[in-house]
């Protein structure tokens, strides 16, 4: 019997364990619990989709996005002008598109339970709230929108391959229409935005963070859009350069 005794025991404390560290998650603030600090200023690194990027594709310019026959529709009557003049210049500037637009991120906590995300380019502020947060039931559609957060822990094989941790889940909702290129092509006010913010360092110190962005939108997708755009840790604010929106570059 007694060979038996000392299994039970080290269940019995690992499940007490389990059990505080619940306790602590739930009683704990986002902060707090935090598994890595993404604060500080970040810049955009196009690696990929430089053309849809670093320049306004031309009109009817739609490759890579699984538009409906409904979107291309409204795609085709894209014109940065009557955006303008209806005072619509952030339409490329919403949270399903902003992540994409190149310039720089500064991330601060707002409070324990709120991270707040502002960008340079367009002078967006993004407020991601973490624990029981609920979108108010009056809260009109902005931008931005309504986001979610909760962290996430990666397991040892991808601590391995150099993440840290799968460490922000975002959900946002409750999107103002906007676009998901800066040539028109849209997103409606049904659509889900869902993110996860990856935290990657490097021997030499280099932090780089990569938000994969799933689009999902009933209306103007045919199939959920996947994109990753990457972020490198910068040292300061020395190259922070706040501009407004614009409907063309």
């Amino acid at each position: 019997m007694r060979t038996h005794r000392l299994p039970i025991l080290v269940a019995a404390v690992a499940l007490s364990l389990v059990g505080r560290n619940r306790l602590f998650a739930q009683s704990s603030s986002a902060k707090a619990a935090a598994p890595i600090d993404l604060t500080g200023y970040w810049v955009s690194i196009v690696s990929e989709d430089w053309r849809w990027r670093m320049v306004t594709p031309a009109k009817g310019d739609y490759a890579s996005v699984p538009i409906t026959a409904e979107a291309k529709r409204v795609a085709d009557t894209w014109d940065p002008a009557k955006d303008e003049a209806a005072g619509e210049q952030c339409r490329s500037y919403g949270a399903a598109g902003i992540m994409r637009v190149p310039g720089r991120l500064h991330i601060t906590w707002q409070d324990d339970n709120t991270l707040k995300v502002e960008t340079d380019v367009g002078m967006q502020t993004r407020l991601l709230h973490f624990g029981s947060w609920k979108t108010p039931k009056e809260a009109k559609p902005t931008w931005q929108g309504e986001s979610a957060a909760e962290w996430e822990i990666a397991g040892e094989a991808a601590r391995r391959r150099g993440v840290v941790a799968r460490s922000l889940k975002v959900v946002t909702t409750h999107m103002r229409p906007g676009y998901l290129r800066k040539n028109g092509v849209p997103y409606s006010a049904d659509a889900v935005l869902t993110e996860y913010w990856d935290l990657y360092k490097e021997k030499n110190g280099d932090q780089w963070l990569v938000v994969t962005t799933l689009v999902d939108d009933p209306r103007y997708l045919q199939l959920q859009w996947v994109t990753s755009p990457n972020f490198k840790m910068e040292p300061d604010g020395a190259k922070w350069d706040p501009t407004p929106c614009s409907a063309k570059w």
